[in-house]
């Protein structure tokens, strides 16, 4: 378990909220880690001092809590940050992906133009569950010939082992 030194542990800022958003889902909220300014702070410089940040030419972040870390760690780290959002929610010609949820299934897209301009992308979400939205982000990526440079989270759901699917590293703060 990671602890911030000198401070609270990480884990206690997590709640659970059982069958949400449907039956039989355990839902992880982090939101209360950015109610903590010195926690939030602290995970931030360690998340953007991380080797896969370093090696990196930009991040995509997933929408929406992946925002709030993408951009705090982007702009830590001096990283240009793209966004995967859900539909309807980007303007321009878009590159899209669909993917399969714990509880449903839905599609990410990424602007055309925006993509093109770098060759290795971080992504960055808040949450590694069974894996699917982050693997649609690197399916996107890799559609545009660019290489995925690890994935990064705030916590791995260990027990669904989302990690697997991947052939890139993969780096989480917290894993429970």
């Amino acid at each position: 378990m990671f602890r911030f030194e000198g401070m609270k542990n990480l884990e206690s800022l997590i709640k659970t909220y059982k069958n949400f958003p449907k039956q039989g889902i355990a839902f992880k909220d982090v939101l209360g880690i950015i109610q903590d300014a010195e926690v939030f702070r602290e995970l931030i410089l360690k998340m953007a001092s991380n080797n896969i940040v370093k090696n990196s030419e930009a991040i995509i972040s997933i929408e929406a809590r992946g925002f709030i870390f993408g951009s705090a760690i982007s702009f830590q780290a001096s990283k240009p940050m793209l966004v995967a959002r859900k539909p309807g929610k980007l303007p321009g010609e878009l590159i899209q992906e669909k993917y399969n949820l714990e509880y449903g299934e839905d599609s990410l897209y990424i602007q055309k133009e925006a993509i093109k301009k770098f060759n290795s992308y971080l992504i960055i979400d808040d949450i590694l569950a069974t894996g699917g939205t982050a693997q649609c982000v690197a399916n996107l990526i890799y559609k545009n010939g660019s290489d995925v440079s690890g994935l990064l989270t705030v916590v791995e759901l260990i027990d669904l082992d989302g990690r697997s699917k991947f052939d890139f590293p993969v780096e989480s703060i917290l894993k429970i």
